[in-house]
């Protein structure tokens, strides 16, 4: 059974845009995931094929409602859990909520943290 992410000869998602875009990152949360998601990597919590995975597991709604690398924190944050490195429970808060601030952000600095105790 194909997974969403494999769209090949499915219309209706409209044009590709083909403009150059100079800044690989729109918001500084989008470097720091991508940051992240290569230091985890590299201590090998997971490797590249499960990361993949991991995107590729997002019900259909989610990843069509997610953007790029909305897709990366929320596979870093699954397989996390599915290790027992992280409590389903601490990625399933509403940061506006308790802090005011951006969920992104403080998702990040609570990883951050978490790469800083290894």
């Amino acid at each position: 059974m194909a997974r969403m992410n494999d769209v090949g000869g499915v219309e209706g998602f409209g044009p590709i845009d083909t403009a150059e875009d100079s800044e690989p990152f729109h918001a500084d949360w989008e470097a720091r995931v991508y940051a992240l998601a290569l230091a985890l990597l590299d201590r090998e919590l997971f490797t590249l094929d499960e990361f993949r995975d991991a995107i590729e597991r997002l019900s259909p709604m989610r990843y069509l409602e997610s953007s790029y690398y909305e897709r990366w924190l929320a596979a870093v944050e699954t397989l996390l859990v599915e290790r027992g490195v992280l409590d389903v429970y601490a990625v399933r808060f509403d940061a506006q909520d308790l802090w005011g601030a951006e969920e992104h952000t403080v998702t990040i600095e609570l990883w951050q943290s978490y790469l800083e105790s290894l």
